[in-house]
C-alpha cells in the first residue's frame, strides 16, 4: 500500500480550494447516462471513487472523459450491457446507482452486491424493496443482483432510514417510469438535492428534493446538459478540523457555508473562530480546542462522515467529549488514534475522549476513507513522524489532499508503491482524453 509521512506541530496556513462533493459526483455522473446525448459536467473531482464509476460506465458502453478544462464528458448514446463488472463494482458501495440506471434505461439490470468501505452491515435490501415496488422482479443469485421490468410504473415508496443511497438509485430509476412515484422519508442531503436540480436540467420532472416527500413524474426521454455540481461539504468540514487542531488560519474556498451548518456549529462550540461569505469561509484557531458532545443524525443533523474527523480533533481538546454514532458501525479507527497517545473509550455506539495536549507519531493503517482523514489530521498535529498505510483509501473521497496541505505549510510526503501506481494507471488508461 502507498503511504504518506507527516512530520506534525505546523499551524496551517493559506487558501484552499474545496473540490466538487464526490457524494454528488458518483450518482450525477449515473444519471447522465439516462439521457439522450452528452452532458457536460463542471466541479467534478479528480479521486478514485469518481473514475471508478466512470469506468463501470465505460465497461457499460458509455464514452466518459476529461477534458483540458477538467470538465468531464458524458456520451451514454452505446450504454447497451445490462451486466455491471464484478471487479469494479465491488471496490464501492457508491457503484450500485448503475442498478437503478440499467433498469430504467433498459429495463433489465445485473449488478454484483456491492462492497466500499468496512462501515459494518450495510445492506441493499431498501433499494431492491423499492425496484420491486416499482414493478420489477428482483433475485439475487451467485453475488449479483438480477431485476428485469417490461415496464416500471410509478408507486408511493416509503424509504427506511432516510437512506441516501435508497433515495438517489429510486430517482434514477423512477425518472422515465410510467406515471408518478412518491418517496417518503427520503433523505434531504444537499446532494439529494444536486441530483434533482442536474436531472430537472436534463429535462426530469422531480419536486420536493430536501423535504421528507419527493414527487417523480415519469417523463418519455432525457437530454443531455451541462451542469456544475456543488462542493464538497465533508472535504470543507475536515479542512475547518484540521485549521482547529493545528492551531492554523484558513480561507476555504468553493463551499456553500449553509451545507456545512452543524458543523460549523459544533467548531464553535469548539473555540474556532468561523467567518462567512457567499462562496467562502475564514476559519481561524487561535487556542487549544474544547471538548464539544454530538451525536451523528441524517442532514442537517451533524454528518457521520465528519464523525472521525471531529474526533481526531477532540483527541487534544481541553476536557472530555463524548460523541455517539446513530448511523454506521464506524469506532473501528480509534485503535489506530490510540497508538498515537489518544485516549479514548468505545462503549456500544459512542466514544468518550479524555482530550491530551499532544499526541505523538507513530505507524498507522487507514480502515476506510473518513479514517483516513481522521489519521492524517491527528498527525499533523502530533509530535514526530506518523506513517500513515492505506492512503488509498483516503484518495477514493479527498482530492490531492497531500498537495493542498502542503500549499498550507504542512510537512507531508507521498510514498508510493507498484501496486498503487498499476492500479492508478489502470484507472486513468481508460480515459481516452484525461487533460
Amino acid at each position: 500500500m502507498a503511504k504518506l509521512i507527516v512530520r506534525g506541530g505546523t499551524p496551517l496556513k493559506g487558501e484552499v480550494r474545496i473540490s466538487g462533493a464526490k457524494n454528488s459526483a458518483l450518482p450525477i455522473v449515473v444519471a447522465a447516462c439516462l439521457a439522450e446525448g452528452e452532458s457536460v459536467l463542471e466541479n467534478i473531482p479528480r479521486d478514485i471513487d469518481v473514475y471508478t464509476i466512470s469506468m463501470i460506465l465505460k465497461k457499460l458502453g458509455a464514452n466518459i472523459w476529461f477534458d483540458d478544462d477538467s470538465r468531464l464528458h458524458v456520451v451514454p448514446d452505446n450504454l447497451t450491457k445490462e451486466k455491471a463488472p464484478y471487479d469494479l463494482v465491488r471496490r464501492m458501495r457508491a457503484s450500485f446507482y448503475v442498478a437503478g440506471l440499467l433498469l430504467a434505461r433498459l429495463g433489465k439490470a445485473e449488478v454484483p452486491l456491492p462492497g466500499g468501505c468496512a462501515l459494518g452491515s450495510r445492506p441493499v435490501d431498501y433499494h431492491l424493496k423499492g425496484f420491486k415496488a416499482l414493478g420489477a422482479d428482483v433475485s439475487i443469485e451467485h453475488g449479483y443482483v438480477r431485476a428485469q421490468a417490461q415496464e416500471l410504473v410509478g408507486a408511493k415508496i416509503y424509504i427506511n432510514r432516510s437512506s441516501v443511497g435508497t433515495t438517489m438509485n429510486l430517482m434514477l430509476a423512477a425518472a422515465l417510469a410510467k406515471g408518478t412515484t412518491l418517496l417518503e422519508n427520503a433523505a434531504k442531503e444537499p446532494e439529494v438535492v444536486d441530483l434533482a436540480i442536474f436531472m430537472n436540467s436534463m429535462g426530469a420532472r422531480i419536486r420536493g428534493a430536501g423535504t421528507d416527500v419527493i414527487r417523480i413524474e415519469g417523463v418519455e426521454s432525457l437530454k443531455g446538459t451541462e451542469y456544475s455540481i456543488i462542493a464538497d461539504r465533508i472535504e470543507a468540514g475536515t479542512f475547518m478540523v484540521v485549521c482547529g487542531i493545528t492551531g492554523g488560519d484558513m480561507m476555504l474556498t468553493n463551499v456553500v457555508p449553509e451545507h456545512l451548518r452543524s458543523t460549523i456549529l459544533k467548531c464553535q462550540e469548539a473555540g474556532l473562530e468561523i467567518e462567512e461569505g457567499p462562496n467562502a469561509i475564514r476559519v481561524r484557531a487561535l487556542r487549544r480546542p474544547q471538548a464539544v458532545d454530538l451525536e451523528t443524525a441524517p442532514y442537517p443533523g451533524f454528518a457521520t462522515d465528519m464523525q472521525q474527523p471531529f474526533v481526531a480533533m477532540m483527541a487534544v481538546a481541553q476536557g472530555t467529549s463524548v460523541i455517539r454514532e446513530t448511523i454506521f458501525d464506524r469506532f473501528r479507527y480509534v485503535d489506530e488514534l490510540r497508538r498515537m497517545g489518544a485516549d479514548i473509550r468505545v462503549e456500544r455506539d459512542t466514544a468518550i475522549i479524555r482530550g491530551v495536549e499532544e499526541l505523538t507519531g507513530a505507524p498507522v493503517v487507514a480502515t476506510d476513507l473518513r479514517a483516513g482523514a481522521a489519521l492524517v489530521i491527528a498527525a499533523l498535529q502530533a509530535k514526530g513522524e506518523t506513517e500513515i498505510r492505506g492512503v488509498e483509501l483516503i484518495d477514493r473521497g479527498y482530492e490531492h489532499i497531500d498537495e493542498k496541505l502542503r500549499r498550507l505549510g504542512a510537512d507531508i510526503t507521498r510514498i508510493s508503491d507498484d501496486e498503487e501506481s498499476r492500479h492508478m494507471e489502470s484507472l486513468m488508461s481508460t480515459f481516452s482524453e484525461l487533460g
